[in-house]
C-alpha cells in the first residue's frame, strides 16, 4: 500500500470523516522529521513520545508526515532498538484505548532508522525524501531536524542538513538544538558563528524544555491579563524579592562525564534560571505574539542586570560527588573535582522600578524534594495585634509552581490577600477541590489556585511551537550571547573556590540556607554538618574541631571547610598579637594547591585582618617568570593578594630571576632574599609560616635527597625538584625552624596514606623532610582535614 493512500485511510478510519478531497489533503504538504542521535536517552524519555503527540493532534488536519530515527549505528542492530522505543508511546486520558492502538500502528508504520554518518548517507537521506515525494505525489511542506546529539557535533552535522538535505521548491526548513549552547561566551560565539555559516536564524530553534512547562510559559499571558492588579504593585516599592529554585533529589550519576564540565550553575541558572528571570521582570511587551519584540524586551533587561562577581554566588557540592567522579572518569583516589551541585546567586537589575530587589537563582541535586518554582515575594506592611492568622497577616506572594513537590501539578498560586487572578486566553482552571497541603508557607487554601485543564508535557508542548513556526518559547541568538556575557565573569571567578560540602537529602539541614547583605550573598551558618561515608551513612550529630596530637605536636582535625576556617582565625589572631606587640605582621606562604581555600577564606571573610601591617612572604618558590601561572607568587596574587588592600611594598616575591635568567646561582637569588630577610624581619623570626605536605612527604621546595642542613645557618637555597620545573628556591629548615609558628595544612583523601606512613616514621629528614620541621622555640600545629585522617 502505498504512503499516500495508507494515510488517508487512517484519517477516514480514526478522525470518523466520511469523506475528504485528497488534492486538499495534500495542500498542506508532507512533513519529514528527522531526529539526528533517535535511540539516546532523551528521545526515549522525551522526543518520540513528543513527536507521537504531534501526530496524533494533527491526524485529518491536512499534514502528512515521515519519521526518522538516525543514528551511528548500523541499521540492522539499531532498527530493533528503535521500534522497542516505539512501543512504550501512549495517548492522553480522552484518546481510548482502541484508537490509540491504531494511532500507534499508523505511527510506527512512518517511522524507519536510518544511519546517519557521513555525508553521503545525508545525501541518500535526501534522495529518500526527495523519492517519496516524487512516488507518492506529495507537496513538501518542510523538513525538521531534531538534533539529540552533543553539542560539538552541532556545526558538522549542520553543514551536512544545509549542504545535502534541504527542501526544494520553498518548504520549510527547521533544525532544532538541545542544550548546552557553549560552554562560556566564547564558546557561545564560536557555535553561534558556525551554525551560522550553514543555517538561517529563523531555521533554528534552540530549545529549552524550561520553557515548554506550562506554568513558565503563562508568565507572560499571566502578567498581561493581570496588568490591572499588577501595573501598581510591580516594582521595588512593593516587591520584597524574587525566587527562581529548582530542587532535586537525584544525584548525577550516569551523568558525570557531561556534568562534571558544567555544574549546577551552567546546568541550569545560566539558561532555564535566566530565561524565567526575564520573564518576571522584562517589560511587557505590546504585542504577545511577536517574537521580535519580546527579544528585544529581554536584550534590554539583560543589559540591565548588575555584573555578577564572586561575592554574589555561593556553591555547594554533595558529599559522595568527588567518589563518583573518580569512579565514573576513572580519577585516581587523590583527585578532587571543583564542579559545583548546588549554587545560589544573587542579581539585581540596574532599573528604576527594580532598585535593591533581590532576586535569587537556586538550583541544587540531592536536596530535600524535587520542586521548581518562581516566586516574588510581595512587603507586607499590615501587623496584626491579635489574630496573627488573619489572612491579611500573611505572606503575600505568586508563585509559578512549575510541578513536583507538595502540589505534584504545574500551577499559578496567588495569595488571597493580593487578587483574584484572571487568565483570558483559556485553557486553564481554577482549582476549587485543594488538597491539604502547604506551598512555600501558606496552606493551599490561602491561594488563589489555577491550573492547566490539560496537562502536557514540555517536550509535546515545544515541538507543537516548532512544528508551528512559533519562536517565542527558543532561545535566540543574541539573547544567549548576552546570557553567557553575564554569567562568564562569576563562572570564572569561582573556578577554583572550594564548595561546601554538603550530606544530601533531609540530612542538609541549614547546610544549604543562604543570607543576603547588601549586594553580597552568603551562606547563613558557618557550621556544615555532613555525612561521614565511614560512618555508614550515619549523620554527624554536629561539626567539631577536634585538637589533639600528631607526631608529639599539636594537631587540629576537623571537615574541609571548618579546618579551613579554624587556620584563617589562627592566623588571624597571631597577626592581632603581633601587631599589638610590634606594628607588624611577618606572614610566609607556601605554594601548591592546599592554601586556595584558606586564600579564598581569607580575602573574602576576613576583613579585619591586619593586611596594612602585614608582610607578605614566599616558603618557596618555582623557577619561572613570576608572570607565568606555574609561579607560586602568581597564584597567591590571583588568589589572595589582588583581594587586598595591601601596600605593594608589603609583598616580598622570590628573586628567580635576575638578568633574564632563572634560578642562576652565580646571580646571587637566594642570598638577595636572605638579605631581605634579615633587613626587614625581626631576628629573622617570621611571625607565622604556612606550609604543606607532599605525598613523598616534601616541604615547602625541601624535597627527600636534597642537601639542605636541617642545621645549616642559610636562610634560603636553591633547590632540586623532582617533578617540572626541577629548579626551585625556598626558605632552609634554619629560616622556618626560627619562626614563632609553623602552620602544617594537609587535605584530601588522597593525603591519607601519607599521614598514616609520617605518623609511623622517625625524624628522618633526608628522606622525609617534613620531619626536619622543628620550629626551636615556637609553635608547630598540624591542621589536617577529615579526609586526610581517616581516609
Amino acid at each position: 500500500m502505498s504512503v499516500t493512500l495508507f494515510l488517508l485511510l487512517a484519517t477516514l478510519c480514526v478522525s470518523g470523516a466520511k469523506g475528504e478531497d485528497r488534492k486538499d489533503a495534500q495542500t498542506a504538504g508532507h512533513v519529514s522529521v528527522v531526529i539526528v542521535g533517535g535511540t539516546g536517552d532523551l528521545a526515549k524519555k522525551y522526543l518520540w513520545q513528543g513527536f507521537f503527540s504531534l501526530y496524533v493532534d494533527n491526524v485529518g488536519k491536512g499534514n502528512t508526515f515521515s519519521f526518522i530515527c538516525g543514528g551511528l549505528s548500523p541499521a540492522d542492530g539499531a532498527t530493533p532498538v528503535f521500534f522497542e522505543i516505539l512501543k512504550g508511546l501512549s495517548c492522553s486520558e480522552d484518546v481510548s484505548q482502541e484508537r490509540c492502538a491504531l494511532l500507534k500502528d499508523q505511527f510506527m508504520r512512518l517511522s524507519q532508522y536510518r544511519q546517519l554518518k557521513t555525508l553521503e548517507q545525508y545525501q541518500d537521506l535526501d534522495k529518500h525524501i526527495e523519492q517519496e515525494l516524487s512516488q507518492e505525489g506529495m507537496t513538501e511542506a518542510g523538513r525538521l531536524f531534531y538534533l539529540s546529539v552533543p553539542a560539538f557535533a552541532y556545526a558538522d552535522i549542520a553543514e551536512k542538513i544545509n549542504s545535502s538535505c534541504r527542501p526544494k521548491s520553498g518548504a520549510w526548513l527547521r533544525v532544532v538544538l538541545e542544550k548546552p549552547f557553549g560552554h562560556d561566551l566564547r564558546s557561545a560565539q564560536v557555535l553561534t558563528s558556525q551554525l551560522e555559516s550553514s543555517l538561517k536564524d529563523e531555521e533554528m530553534f534552540r530549545i529549552d524544555h524550561y520553557l515548554g512547562k506550562q506554568a513558565v510559559a503563562k508568565i507572560l499571558p499571566f502578567r498581561m491579563d493581570n496588568r490591572r492588579f499588577l501595573d501598581p504593585i510591580w516594582n521595588k516599592h512593593h516587591i520584597e524579592r524574587v525566587e527562581i529554585v529548582v530542587k532535586e533529589t537525584l544525584d548525577v550519576k550516569g551523568r558525570i562525564a557531561y556534568y562534571d564540565q558544567y555544574g549546577a550553575i551552567r546546568d541550569m541558572l545560566q539558561n532555564h534560571g535566566t530565561e524565567i528571570m526575564t520573564l518576571l521582570t522584562m517589560r511587557l511587551p505590546k504585542n504577545q505574539s511577536s517574537s521580535e519584540e519580546i527579544l528585544q524586551n529581554k536584550l534590554q533587561i539583560l543589559s540591565s542586570l548588575q555584573p555578577l562577581g564572586k561575592n554574589q554566588a555561593v556553591v555547594g557540592q554533595y558529599q559522595t560527588y568527588n567518589s563518583e567522579v573518580q569512579q565514573e572518569l576513572n580519577k585516581t583516589t587523590d583527585y578532587l573535582s571543583f564542579t559545583p551541585t548546588f549554587a545560589a546567586v544573587l542579581a539585581y537589575v540596574d532599573e528604576a522600578r527594580y532598585e535593591g530587589v533581590p532576586i535569587l537563582l537556586i538550583s541544587g541535586k540531592k536536596l530535600d524534594e524535587r520542586v521548581g518554582y518562581a516566586r516574588i515575594l510581595f512587603k507586607n506592611d499590615v501587623f496584626c495585634v491579635q489574630n496573627h492568622h488573619s489572612v491579611h497577616c500573611k505572606p503575600k506572594q505568586i508563585v509559578f509552581h512549575f510541578g513536583h513537590g507538595s502540589l505534584g501539578y504545574p500551577a499559578i498560586l496567588v495569595s488571597k490577600n493580593l487578587f483574584k487572578p484572571v487568565l483570558e486566553d483559556g485553557g486553564w482552571k481554577e482549582v476549587k477541590e485543594q488538597a491539604d497541603v502547604s506551598v512555600l508557607g501558606l496552606p493551599l487554601s490561602d491561594y488563589h489556585v489555577l491550573s492547566p485543564a490539560e496537562p502536557r508535557e514540555a517536550y509535546s508542548e515545544l515541538i507543537s511551537h516548532i512544528f508551528a513556526g512559533r519562536k517565542n518559547n527558543f532561545i535566540r541568538a543574541e539573547s544567549l550571547l548576552a546570557s553567557w556575557g553575564l554569567w562568564t565573569p562569576v563562572l570564572g571567578s569561582l573556578a577554583d573556590t572550594f564548595p561546601r560540602v554538603y550530606p544530601g537529602g533531609a540530612e542538609n539541614g541549614a547546610v544549604l540556607d543562604v543570607y543576603v547583605k547588601g549586594n553580597e550573598l552568603r551562606y547563613y551558618t558557618e557550621v556544615t554538618i555532613i555525612n561521614n561515608e565511614a560512618t555508614d551513612g550515619a549523620a554527624a550529630s554536629g561539626f567539631q574541631v577536634m585538637q589533639g596530637k600528631f607526631r608529639r605536636a599539636e594537631m587540629v582535625s576537623a571537615w574541609a571547610e571548618e579546618l579551613v576556617e579554624r587556620l584563617a582565625q589562627d592566623m588571624q589572631e597571631a597577626a592581632e598579637a603581633a601587631v599589638r606587640d610590634g606594628g607588624v605582621f611577618h606572614l610566609a606562604l607556601s605554594g601548591g594547591s592546599t592554601p586556595l581555600a584558606l586564600f579564598h577564606r581569607l580575602s573574602h571573610y576576613h576583613s579585619s585582618f591586619p593586611w596594612r601591617e602585614t608582610h607578605i612572604w614566599m616558603v618557596d618558590e618555582r623557577c619561572v617568570p613570576l608572570s607565568e601561572p606555574d609561579s607560586n607568587f602568581h597564584t597567591l596574587h590571583e588568589h589572595l593578594l589582588r583581594h587586598l588592600r595591601i601596600p605593594y611594598y608589603n609583598i616580598h616575591p622570590m628573586p628567580v630571576q635576575i638578568n633574564q635568567r632563572l634560578c642562576v646561582e652565580e646571580d646571587g637569588g637566594a642570598l638577595l632574599y636572605e638579605k631581605e630577610v634579615n633587613k626587614l624581619v625581626n631576628g629573622s623570626s617570621f611571625h607565622f609560616v604556612l606550609l604543606g605536605v607532599g605525598y613523598d612527604g616534601h616541604t615547602a621546595s625541601l624535597f627527600p635527597g636534597n642537601k639542605v642542613e636541617v642545621n645549616g645557618e642559610s636562610l634560603v637555597a636553591l633547590t632540586e625538584s623532582p617533578n617540572k620545573p626541577h629548579q626551585r628556591m625556598s626558605l632552609t629548615f634554619g629560616a622556618i625552624n626560627r619562626a614563632h609558628m609553623v602552620a602544617l595544612l594537609v587535605m584530601g583523601k588522597g593525603k591519607h596514606e601519607t599521614i598514616t606512613q609520617l605518623s609511623r616514621v622517625k625524624d628522618q629528614p633526608e628522606k622525609w623532610p617534613i620531619t626536619g620541621v622543628k620550629p626551636v622555640s615556637g609553635r608547630l600545629v598540624w591542621y589536617i582535614d577529615n579526609d586526610a585522617l581517616l581516609g
